[in-house]
């Protein structure tokens, strides 16, 4: 065994706790990422008279009116964030929840740059979620080995 070798599978064994590790990652970052959307969408529902009046006066939702971006948004704060936490149309969720991470980011003028951080950090939890998907603790997972393995 040449010493490449060797090395080789010293690296690998010592790096395969990243690839088991994998599964924890995503489901974290589902959870994660629901909870902060389930949570505003909750808010929105909570006083929904001022979520229109913030549509109308505060937020600056490009091309559409404000009642319907704010009857939308609060749709899918609630949808996609139970979607995502059980695994279900995954990449769909986390995709639709990128879409709206960029919208109310750029629809708020008053925005600190903390609150940029902070729709940066999850834009990219998302992004992970939709390149990779819900993981294999998910619906998703469950029904393509139970519907679609010979694929």
């Amino acid at each position: 065994m040449s010493q490449l070798t060797k090395l080789s599978a010293i690296y690998l064994l010592l790096t395969s706790w990243v690839d088991k590790s994998q599964i924890l990652m995503i489901t974290l970052f589902r959870l994660y990422m629901a909870k902060i959307f389930f949570l505003a969408g909750l808010t929105k529902i909570k006083s929904f008279d001022t979520t229109l009046m913030l549509f109308e006066y505060e937020y600056n939702v490009p091309l559409i009116p404000f009642n319907v971006a704010a009857y939308l948004s609060t749709f899918a704060e609630i949808l996609f964030p139970i979607l995502l936490v059980l695994g279900l149309a995954g990449r769909f969720s986390a995709g639709a929840l990128f879409v709206l991470n960029i919208v109310a980011a750029i629809s708020y003028p008053d925005i600190s740059p903390g609150g940029v951080n902070d729709h940066y950090f999850w834009g990219t939890m998302l992004l992970v979620l939709v390149m990779f998907g819900p993981g294999k603790l998910s619906v998703d997972a469950w029904l393509q080995k139970r519907f679609f393995s010979a694929i």
